[in-house]
């Protein structure tokens, strides 16, 4: 599969996200984040926050690798009107921090057990894994078990492999959740800051079911709505959803489930970039294609996991 560089992806990712945001949205935010395409922050940087409002997920975190310490993250409430444009925003700002990594299709681990899915998961250099160290961290304060999750990550630390150990728990929902909290999203009604992914999941299901009012995402079955930038697209691998209907008779209980927010569409190429953490070992891209009707996803993503669950922001869109 060919990518263009990713200055050029930056752009076409612009152009797309301008023209499916709501008319009445601001895109200052946006173009910010694009300045990243030509300016030196395209090299692994974030913008400084004078010219996004956005504080490093590093903010909440004290102390070095194995002795890090975190504090639990401050949550931001922003108007629902730029909610979308700085989730978005958020996405794309930390997957350039982390060199704007472009998924890779791999053989399928699902099957394997946890213990070797863990050790054949791409692993970062050393150098790289100390820069991120802390940034990571940051998204697990977002989390009421950050505290604990870090902790026992000194321990990883502290243990052989010293700094370059892999991070024992999968930080995927983590990313999500701290992304959502820098945002705007402060109140668990309102979307849970969970370290994993069925908790939000199921919340959106609820509130598809009208037991979540305040909750801003509402969850669908893959093309039953159209999708916007901000959107979460997710996938079960254990066990492997086809629908809502499937996760619905199992709400509450847990499950190997991944989420990825979508950062723009391009309806004539019949594709869809999403963004999320913990992906191959980093804040990665991914593109996954558009049935033809253009609102309709494909029903798997890379790998061959359905894409059981959208979940819509339920807001500025329209």
């Amino acid at each position: 599969m060919y990518y263009a560089p990713a200055k050029y992806r930056f752009k076409q990712m612009h152009f797309r996200f301008n023209l499916l945001m709501p008319k009445t949205a601001s895109r200052s935010v946006i173009s910010l984040i694009f300045l990243l395409s030509t300016t030196a922050y395209a090299q692994q940087g974030r913008l400084p926050q004078s010219e996004f409002d956005v504080r490093a997920p590093a903010s909440w975190v004290h102390g070095s690798i194995g002795t890090m310490v975190v504090s639990r993250a401050e949550c931001r409430s922003f108007p629902e009107d730029q909610l979308r444009q700085r989730i978005v925003g958020i996405a794309m700002q930390e997957w350039a921090y982390f060199g704007s990594p472009e998924y890779v299709i791999r053989e399928d681990l699902d099957d394997l057990p946890d213990e070797d899915r863990r050790r054949r998961r791409p692993q970062l250099s050393l150098e790289e894994s100390v820069r991120v160290a802390s940034s990571i961290a940051g998204y697990w304060a977002s989390t009421a078990e950050g505290g604990w999750i870090v902790a026992r990550q000194n321990d990883e630390w502290n243990g052989p492999d010293g700094e370059a150990a892999r991070w024992r728990d999968a930080w995927s929902a983590a990313f999500i959740s701290w992304v959502m909290c820098e945002g705007g999203i402060a109140e668990a009604e309102q979307f849970e800051h969970a370290i994993a992914h069925h908790k939000y999941i199921d919340q959106a299901i609820r509130a598809r079911d009208g037991q979540e009012a305040s909750a801003l995402y509402i969850a669908y079955d893959s093309g039953e709505a159209e999708v916007l930038p901000g959107d979460l697209l997710c996938t079960g691998s254990r066990p492997r959803y086809l629908s809502l209907s499937d996760r619905r008779s199992q709400i509450g209980v847990g499950a190997r489930t991944h989420c990825d927010i979508v950062v723009s569409l391009d309806l004539e190429a019949g594709t869809i970039d999403t963004i999320g953490g913990n992906v191959q070992s980093a804040v990665t891209l991914k593109t996954i294609t558009i049935a033809e009707s253009g609102a309709l996803l494909s029903p798997v993503d890379l790998e061959g996991r359905p894409v059981f669950a959208h979940l819509k922001l339920e807001i500025g869109s329209s």
